[in-house]
């Protein structure tokens, strides 16, 4: 069976080795010239660690990933503590696997390095993919097109084959923005909060909440440098981009008044880049003929539970088990894949949805209860 995926971001990645794992013939086209993955930081929940170690995966990871020792939450103005947990060794005992940090460009070559060098085509923008007498065929802005008994929409949020399957989405701007950046973590302090009350180690993940944002810092890669996500209340209109540029010195602005610790280590940030925060209704059908969507392009998630990229590993996964499932009957096996995993991917969405809505509230909620997304293994069968 031949399997086309459109998109060489990190589900659609995953998706070809979880589809090679199990025989399948696979390409990916990809609209970039270059290969890599924009964005600084991820958060692998277990759930998706479990994933990549079926894909014999997370040895490769864990050379390139971060577990992170404690998770602190943090007030925004005096920095006093606000609720801690254990997380090294913890998750893994709880759940199966580790809670992960990692560079988004290090998981993605690590994806890569796990599919033959010509499996992956460069700058095929793809515009849109259909079904002819049981056939599907994907179509590019070269006016080629490539055929195959099932083609795998995973290019993003901005999918041209969503759109030519299903029509234009309907993004709500959410009057939020967010920057990331990287810091080296030696601009961590050691202590914060009144008198020196909050020790925090440079292995810490923290979240700093306030009145109209929060900002959210863990360390990355081999734990020298610092992810920050920093999303903030904005009246104005703010494009749906991770490669919008940005400047140290906005990124500062928008929190003026903040707690003194977290300010130093905002000027320290180097390449911010912002985007706004758009939301999404859940998509009812991922699937018309022999063509179905993937990842961002199936669920467009806010990034308030982080589980963007867990879900399209997720997905990449399922979607194959399906089809060594049902060998030879594609309609049976994208029925069970979106049987699967529709359910999920609409609570993940409306959960990411309604943690955003508390987020922005003052004082905020307690921490979100994620045991029932980690404890989830993608790779056992339902049921």
């Amino acid at each position: 069976m031949r399997v086309v995926v459109v998109g060489a971001g990190l589900g659609g990645l995953a998706a070809a080795c979880a589809l090679r794992q199990r025989g399948f013939e696979v390409e990916v086209h990809e609209r970039a010239a270059h290969l890599g993955e924009v964005g600084a930081g991820v958060q692998l929940g277990p759930n998706a660690v479990k994933v990549l170690r079926a894909l014999d995966l997370e040895a490769s990871l864990r050379r390139h990933a971060f577990e992170p020792g404690n998770r602190l939450t943090l007030n925004w103005n005096d920095a006093s503590l606000r609720n801690a947990a254990a997380t090294r060794g913890a998750d893994a005992l709880t759940y199966g696997a580790p809670y992960l940090t990692a560079r988004r460009a290090d998981l993605h070559k690590v994806l890569r390095a796990a599919l033959p060098r010509n499996a992956i085509r460069l700058s095929r923008a793809c515009l849109g993919a259909e079904t002819r007498g049981g056939v599907a065929a994907a179509h590019f802005s070269d006016g080629s097109q490539v055929e195959a008994d099932l083609v795998v929409g995973a290019d993003g949020i901005r999918s041209a084959i969503r759109e030519k399957l299903f029509g234009a989405d309907k993004p709500r701007f959410t009057h939020s923005m967010c920057w990331r950046a990287i810091v080296p973590i030696e601009f961590v302090p050691a202590r914060v909060g009144p008198g020196g009350a909050v020790a925090i180690d440079k292995t810490d993940h923290v979240s700093w909440y306030g009145p109209n944002g929060q900002v959210i810092c863990y360390p990355i890669g081999d734990g020298s440098m610092l992810n920050v996500f920093a999303g903030h209340a904005s009246e104005g209109w703010v494009e749906e981009s991770w490669t919008l540029p940005s400047s140290r010195s906005e990124l500062i602005d928008a929190y003026k008044g903040w707690n003194e610790a977290l300010l130093t280590i905002l000027g320290r940030a180097d390449d911010c880049f912002k985007w706004g925060i758009f939301d999404r209704d859940p998509i009812g059908q991922w699937t018309r003929g022999r063509v179905t969507l993937l990842g961002d392009a199936a669920h467009p998630t806010m990034p308030n539970l982080a589980q963007g990229a867990n879900m399209a590993i997720e997905d990449g996964y399922v979607l194959a088990r399906n089809l060594a499932r049902e060998p030879g009957d594609v309609d049976a096996a994208l029925a069970g894949y979106a049987r699967e995993r529709q359910p999920r991917t609409r609570a993940i969405t409306l959960k990411s949805r309604e943690n955003f809505e508390l987020s922005m509230r003052w004082p905020p909620a307690p921490p979100v209860d994620r045991s029932w997304i980690f404890s989830f293994d993608a790779t056992q069968e339902p049921g």
